[in-house]
């Protein structure tokens, strides 16, 4: 069976990068305030006074002309119960949707908001208002659309102050409407792509898509629905401004043999069964299991109608990798707060974004692959063994191989590949001394930190007591660990003739007719006692 390297190297048809869902956030950065508020009812809606009850009556006008506009359109309103699938509703309208684009469906689903409310004060003969945030059950109005450039999206608008509107697209969906234009022939693979045969071409309308394009999406229907706040409340200042409150972005990576996708898996998953790296690997089933579904699913890593799934989790930040469609292999970054990275949620932020993804769905792969072509040269093996001394003339102490602390140490290491902030000697310590077994103080971790980083496997960060490991760091980590957990400990143990089976392993069997014919060589030559 063909490594995860020679799977990516030799047996995709196709790799396109692009972004994938886009979930962003219409806020009007004006109402974000109680002295925004208080401008609001008294500057842009001319009161005077500041009474809360105005926004009733804009909520009121608003249902009141969204229905009318729906009514005269004939779009068909529908009122979401407590646990529909939305999705599957509006697709059911979707097919029977006879135009290029268009309003599809209206949908009204009560949830939970954060909105303004406000405290009464009489002052003398004066009565004040006094505003704060509270969470809210209010209805909110899902208007799908069918747009000419994006294809199926919806936008999601809150009916109570401050009117937050909820926008999602999906750049796969932007890319394949562009192709339509171009007149290129494509084969889809249900949010993506299964085949192009001019692929550069694709990739570069890929890469084009911008913020521009999705603030000209806005603007389009913002101009055709109506709003919460109208177009005099906007030219008074208060108009909406686009953030990002969600971004995939994703590479996708088309197999030319469904068995590819199911033998890169087995290698994954059984790389992280072992050594232990990310929190968890699991098998998601895409229909339910009941206890009359026939099979005997059995302890099996990969099963046909079990679709493998890798998660790694980094604060708020999922990465994803799972088999789409059985044909093609998806890797995704998934960005829920962009504060994780110290960036704004400005939709200007989107290039930078997406180049941070891209680089956090490259590394992953090069991990995989690095899992699987992680052997080291003779000379590299021996400075590891052997004390040696740095470019500064520091002492490096050796880091023997097959010693239980330094197995333990680098199987440790193994946690860490995936991170993206490193490691401390608080987060390191206790996988050591677990895997160990006996007492592993602060004073020895302090060592061995002092040797990976002269022995050039660990790097700190500036400024801080954080470390990462450097690419011959997770090269090293892997091929030794592996070395010792699947090739000297199962031999090993093979050898043991105090293991009895019925059936004795092949290396076994070989070893001991190698033993038994080099006794007979020896007693065959004159040199008995």
């Amino acid at each position: 069976m063909p490594n995860v390297a020679e799977i990516i190297k030799d047996h995709v048809t196709l790799e396109v990068r692009c972004i994938d869902r886009l979930y962003l956030n219409a806020y009007v950065p004006r109402l974000q305030s109680s002295g925004g508020v208080i401008d609001f009812l008294v500057r842009a809606c001319r009161q005077t006074i500041a009474s809360p009850a105005l926004f009733g009556q804009l909520t009121e006008a608003f249902k009141k002309q969204l229905r009318t506009w729906a009514e005269q359109h004939a779009i068909p309103w529908i009122e979401f119960r407590r646990g529909d699938r939305k999705d599957h509703i509006v697709q059911r309208y979707r097919d029977r949707f006879g135009k290029r684009s268009g309003v599809v469906l209206i949908g009204v689903a009560q949830e939970r908001a954060s909105g303004w409310t406000a405290t009464k004060r009489r002052e003398g003969r004066w009565v004040k208002f006094w505003f704060h945030r509270r969470s809210v059950y209010v209805n909110h109005y899902y208007i799908y659309v069918l747009d000419a450039e994006w294809g199926p999206a919806f936008i999601k608008i809150c009916g109570y102050a401050p009117y937050a509107i909820k926008i999602c697209l999906n750049g796969h969906e932007w890319a394949k409407r562009q192709l339509h234009h171009r007149q290129l022939h494509f084969t889809a693979l249900d949010n993506g792509f299964l085949t192009c045969p001019k692929p550069k071409t694709l990739q570069t309308i890929c890469d084009r898509l911008s913020a521009a394009d999705i603030e000209t999406f806005f603007a389009r229907w913002q101009a055709q629905i109506p709003l919460p706040l109208t177009s005099t409340h906007r030219a008074r200042g208060f108009d909406y401004q686009l953030s990002v409150l969600q971004l995939e972005v994703s590479l996708t990576q088309v197999f030319d043999r469904p068995l590819r996708g199911r033998e890169f898996f087995e290698s994954v998953i059984r790389d992280n069964l072992d050594l232990g790296r990310p929190d968890h690997v699991q098998l998601l089933f895409p229909r339910q299991i009941r206890r009359n579904t026939p099979s005997r699913f059995t302890t099996r890593v990969i099963t046909n109608g079990v679709n493998p799934s890798l998660h790694i989790t980094y604060k708020r930040c999922q990465i994803k990798q799972y088999f789409k469609e059985e044909r093609a292999l998806r890797t995704e970054t998934t960005f829920n707060d962009t504060y994780d990275f110290g960036i704004g949620r400005r939709l200007s932020n989107l290039s930078y974004l997406r180049t941070l993804g891209d680089h956090i769905n490259t590394r992953v792969l090069q991990t995989e692959r690095l899992a699987h072509d992680c052997g080291l040269a003779a000379a590299q093996l021996a400075d590891l063994v052997q004390p040696t001394r740095t470019v500064d003339g520091l002492p490096a102490p050796a880091l023997k191989f097959g010693q239980p602390r330094v197995t333990a140490l680098l199987n440790a290491l193994c946690h860490f590949l995936w991170t993206a902030d490193g490691l401390t000697n608080a987060q390191l310590r206790p996988l050591v001394a677990s895997l160990l077994g006996t007492a592993y103080t602060t004073r020895h971790m302090g060592y061995d930190l002092r040797r990976l980083i002269r022995k050039g496997l660990l790097t700190r960060l500036d400024h801080q007591n954080r470390y990462v490991l450097t690419p011959y760091g997770r090269r090293v980590a892997l091929f030794l660990t592996k070395v010792h957990s699947r090739v000297i400990r199962p031999g090993l143990q093979i050898l043991d003739v105090s293991f009895t089976t019925q059936a004795p392993p092949s290396l076994r069997t070989l070893f001991a007719d190698l033993d038994r014919a080099i006794n007979e060589h020896i007693a065959g030559a004159p040199i008995a006692a």
